[in-house]
C-alpha cells in the first residue's frame, strides 16, 4: 500500500520592516535616495501556531520550538513539565493527541502549555459520544481508533477515501492478516515516501506491519477529525488492497492478482 506525502503547513508568522529616506545633498545639486534605516530586529512572536492533520509529533515539536523562539529541541524536553493529560495506554507518548488545528499564542506561552492546550483539545474532540460509541461499535478502545485514524491520514490520497481506507484495515484486522501499511515504515524509518522496498519490509520494528500483527504500537501521526470520522464509520465494502496508481487515483479491490495489477501500473508511472 502506498502512503501520500504528509501535508506540510505553515506557521503564521509576521514581519515589519522599516524603510526611511535620507536626503543627501551637493552644492550643485540635491538628490533624494532611499536607503534601508539599520534598526534593532524588531521581529515579534506571531498571533498563532496552525499545525496541519496528519503531522508527526516530531514536526509539531520543531514547529513550536520555532513559534515561540526557543533553542530547538525546548518542546520535546518540556514533555515531562507538561503534565499531559493522556490514556494509559499511550504511556507518555503525545503522538496522535496533539490535535490539528490552529492554536492562539501570547507573550507567556510556553512549550509546556501549548502542548497541554493541543492534548486537552484532542480529549474533547476524541471524548465525544460519536467517537467513543464508534470505538465500542468497531471493539475497540479510543486509543486504538486514534492509532488507526492516524494511518487514515497518512495513507488517503483524498478525504473521500478515507472511508475505503478505514474498511481495508478493519477487513485485514478481521481476517488476522498483516496491515502492510507503507506509512508505518515510513514512521519508523522517520521519513515520508511513495517508495518501499522489499528491504525495507524487513526492518525490525514495533512499527513494521508488514512482519507484525495487529496495530502498531503509537499512533503514526496526529489525526484530524475526518480520519477519525472514517475510522469510527468506515465505508462499507470487502476492499484488502488499496494503491494509489497517481493522484486522485486509488484504486481498492479483494482481488491480490487485480493489486498487482494496479502495483504495476504504479511501478510504471512512477
Amino acid at each position: 500500500m502506498q502512503t501520500k506525502t504528509p501535508r506540510r503547513g505553515t506557521i503564521r508568522l509576521t514581519r515589519r520592516g522599516r524603510i526611511a529616506l535620507i536626503a543627501t545633498g551637493a552644492a550643485a545639486a540635491a538628490a533624494a535616495v532611499a536607503v534601508p534605516l539599520l534598526l534593532p530586529d524588531d521581529d515579534k512572536r506571531p498571533d498563532t501556531l496552525t499545525i496541519p492533520e496528519g503531522w508527526r509529533s516530531s514536526q509539531v515539536y520543531t514547529a513550536v520550538d520555532k513559534a515561540l523562539d526557543v533553542p530547538a529541541g525546548t518542546t520535546k524536553k518540556a514533555l515531562p513539565k507538561a503534565d499531559l493529560k493522556l490514556p494509559k495506554d499511550a504511556d507518555g507518548n503525545p503522538e496522535g493527541y496533539l490535535f490539528p488545528a490552529t492554536y492562539p499564542l501570547s507573550s507567556k506561552s510556553t512549550p509546556a502549555s501549548v502542548l497541554t492546550y493541543m492534548v486537552n483539545t484532542a480529549n474533547k474532540k476524541f471524548g465525544a459520544g460519536q467517537v467513543t460509541a464508534g470505538a465500542d461499535r468497531n471493539a475497540l478502545n479510543v486509543y486504538q481508533s486514534v492509532t488507526i485514524a492516524s494511518m487514515i491520514e497518512a495513507e488517503a490520497g483524498s478525504k473521500e477515501d478515507m472511508g475505503k481506507v478505514a474498511r481495508v484495515i478493519y477487513n485485514r484486522l478481521d481476517r488476522g492478516m498483516p496491515l502492510q501499511m507503507d506509512s508505518t515504515i515510513n514512521y519508523a524509518l522517520n521519513r515520508s515516501t511513495l517508495a518501499t522496498s522489499e528491504r525495507d519490509t524487513k526492518i525490525s520494528s514495533p512499527y513494521n506491519t508488514y512482519a507484525r500483527m495487529g496495530l502498531p504500537p503509537t499512533p503514526i501521526g496526529n489525526p484530524g477529525e475526518e480520519a477519525m470520522r472514517a475510522a469510527n464509520n468506515p465505508s462499507p465494502g470487502d476492499w484488502l488492497y488499496f494503491v494509489t496508481v497517481k493522484p486522485g487515483d486509488t484504486r481498492f479491490t479483494s482481488d491480490f492478482q487485480e493489486h498487482q495489477k494496479n502495483v504495476g501500473e504504479f511501478n510504471k508511472a512512477k
